[in-house]
């Protein structure tokens, strides 16, 4: 056994006999130096070792691990720009999230997403839409987080002499949504509150397809979101009463993502303070500004007179009626049969 091995108490012992008494007491005081850091480190927890700071920096940055990942937000067509311009900022934000957007019209989007289409988050420009897609148990609660209006748009010059949604749209090739679509059931239900009678020459499936055949010139008049009327090039924009006709746009995280940190990263940035900035700089409305919607055809929209404009807080919502099935081209109440079946595949 060696010296540094042999208990305390015989090496005092051995060095009181051999040495001088001034040795001895500096022996004894050595020892009980020594027993004294034994107590102390006995006492003492266990020492964090590199262990301990390896899970302490894991719990750390486990929110930032939350924001890396593949996400797919499928989301109406009207919202294209803004979202665009939104998930830059929140992937420079967040450098390990990759975000992919799908801008079809509502309807498909939640057709897409009960047939198995892989997305993270969904974006509906109506109650009703995000209401089916609740029903079918394919997303979580939703948020509203904006609102949009209807306008009339027609080509620079106003080739038809359009005045409104009036008799001045006799003749003319005006364009519409298919009533299936949000604009569309917003389009009908205007029409319903203004008493007028609407004979488009075709129905489209997503909103940006009417505006696109009014930019072109294939139409002398289109009726798109307030917020495709600003955006649209080369045309004229004829606003119209929106008799508390709003359409309200919610957000959702979908059940099958496989990542819903990450997903809220987005659909918070879609309703804190900047993304509200962005969106109302595309012309929506703020979200929660109107009553709850009635059921199309109730009668009890508000009085000419008493529209308002998204973000408007004393604006009023009109029902929002159930859709028939995606891809039906039957005509809405208000609006005649379309001359021809134009309607834009889904998905174009």
């Amino acid at each position: 056994m060696s010296p540094a091995s042999q208990p305390v108490h015989a090496t005092v012992r051995a060095t009181a006999r051999t040495a001088r008494p001034a040795a001895v007491a500096a022996t004894i005081r050595l020892a009980a130096a020594y027993l004294a850091t034994v107590l102390l480190a006995a006492c003492a927890g266990p020492a964090e070792g590199p262990q301990a700071a390896t899970d302490t920096a894991t719990q750390t940055g486990s929110s930032a691990t939350a924001a890396s990942a593949e996400l797919t937000v499928l989301a109406a067509a009207s919202l294209q720009e803004a979202f665009e311009e939104i998930g830059a900022a929140v992937e420079e934000d967040n450098p390990g999230l990759t975000l992919t957007f799908d801008f079809q019209g509502s309807q498909d989007l939640v057709a897409s997403l009960a047939q198995g289409a892989p997305a993270d988050v969904l974006a509906t420009a109506s109650t009703t839409t995000m209401e089916d897609a609740v029903s079918q148990s394919l997303v979580g609660e939703p948020t509203e987080f904006a609102t949009n209006v209807l306008a009339l748009i027609v080509p620079e010059g106003n080739p038809a002499d359009v005045t409104g949604l009036d008799s001045s749209l006799d003749g003319a090739d005006l364009v519409v949504c298919a009533p299936e679509v949000p604009c569309g059931e917003a389009t009908v239900r205007l029409a319903e509150a203004l008493g007028v009678t609407l004979d488009p020459v075709s129905q489209e499936q997503k909103v940006t397809d009417v505006r696109g055949k009014v930019e072109s010139g294939e139409a002398e008049a289109g009726i798109v979101y307030a917020t495709d009327a600003a955006a649209a090039v080369g045309v004229e924009r004829l606003d119209v009463p929106d008799n508390g006709v709003v359409n309200h746009y919610p957000v959702a995280t979908t059940s099958q993502t496989s990542n819903p940190q990450a997903a809220q990263v987005f659909i918070d940035a879609v309703t804190g303070e900047e993304g509200q900035a962005v969106l109302a700089d595309y012309g929506f409305g703020a979200p929660g500004n109107s009553s709850p919607e009635e059921p199309a055809g109730s009668g009890e929209s508000d009085a000419p007179g008493a529209s308002a404009s998204p973000g408007d807080t004393s604006s009023t919502t009109a029902s929002t009626e159930a859709s028939p099935p995606a891809g039906t081209s039957q005509a809405a109440p208000g609006t005649a049969p379309p001359a021809s079946s134009e309607s834009s595949p889904a998905g174009q």
